[in-house]
């Protein structure tokens, strides 16, 4: 073997050990906090644990604006058409509300499924942006999902494990996490995805646009709309819109709307005595057979059988992790 690849060979093989020190150590500190099975809060507002001590079902959701690091275990992600398998080292980074579903596969008692969750807000990435005086390559020809999966590094890993360490310390976090947050996503947007991490045509809801459309539907899921009064107010054409918005969130207007729309109803279900038919007329739904079927084709049951198995086995409700 030439010199130079003996060299670059010693190198990579470092730089996996370091990636495996770094997890393993974030591993065992993640394991000195009690957790349950779930999502476990911490002492930092915005960062969370997850843990799985088997294999969950597939369940849909809305993934938030959250970026989630796999510490131990596989997770299996459906987005739109496509299948997504990621495991430790591996993260999720999601940048609007985008319906989804996931499940564990591979978890046991001796090895449950562990990660660890920093949820954001687009503003956070743009004030880093402007902060920093960060260009980000243009994308805008080829506009990609509004959430994506990637690897990372060991100066990413460092930074997780400084803000885990500020667990055992809550006189420092008030200030010190939010520093290392934006060091965070510092990171990531100067990395290798920060073309998609910070997509233009996403933060901007003032402009007309693609982010000023999904931003609307979001606001006004319970409205009802035509894709062609849609475009008419963010300035595109019909045709557009509805290629911009399919290539941003994996599905058109009408059809986020939907899920939308059914994820409400299901969460106002199970946080309270509400109905199916006032969880229907409350997130804009005429026909209550129509939500019915709709309700059916996404959860795979009809209303009140979902209700009672989600109940009967303690499930919560969308995304509760990566």
């Amino acid at each position: 073997m030439p010199e130079r690849s003996r060299e670059s060979h010693a190198r990579n093989g470092e730089s996996a050990s370091i990636h495996k020190q770094a997890l393993e150590q974030l591993i065992a500190m993640t394991n000195r906090i009690p957790l349950t099975d779930g999502r476990t809060p911490t002492k930092i507002p915005f960062l969370s644990i997850i843990k799985h001590s088997r294999d969950t079902q597939r369940s849909p959701g809305v993934l938030t604006p959250s970026f989630c690091l796999i510490l131990q275990g596989t997770k299996r992600l459906y987005l739109g058409q496509d299948i997504f398998h990621y495991g430790a080292g591996d993260y999720l980074a999601s940048l609007i509300d985008m319906p989804a579903s996931a499940q564990v596969i591979g978890a046991v008692e001796p090895a449950p499924y562990l990660g660890l969750r920093i949820d954001f807000t687009t503003k956070e990435i743009a004030s880093v942006v402007m902060e920093a005086g960060i260009i980000t390559e243009s994308n805008e020809k080829g506009l990609s999902a509004g959430a994506f999966i990637g690897k990372s590094d060991a100066e990413l890993l460092d930074i997780f494990l400084r803000l885990v360490k500020l667990t055992e310390k809550p006189q420092d976090v008030r200030y010190l996490s939010e520093l290392i947050k934006k060091e965070m996503i510092f990171n990531l947007l100067s990395g290798e995805f920060g073309h998609l991490f910070f997509q233009k045509a996403l933060f901007d809801q003032r402009a007309d646009g693609i982010g000023k459309a999904i931003h609307w539907i979001k606001e006004n899921y319970a409205r009802s709309f035509t894709v062609e009064e849609l475009a008419k107010s963010c300035s595109m054409s019909t045709s557009g819109l509805h290629h911009k918005f399919k290539a941003i969130t994996t599905m058109g207007p009408l059809q986020y709307q939907k899920q939308l729309r059914l994820q409400e109803a299901r969460r106002l279900m199970l946080s309270g005595p509400m109905g199916v038919t006032t969880a229907a007329l409350t997130v804009g739904y005429e026909s209550p057979s129509q939500f019915n079927r709709e309700y059916r084709r996404l959860f795979g049951l009809p209303p009140l059988q979902d209700m009672k198995t989600m109940r009967k086995s303690s499930c919560t409700w969308g995304f509760e992790d990566s």
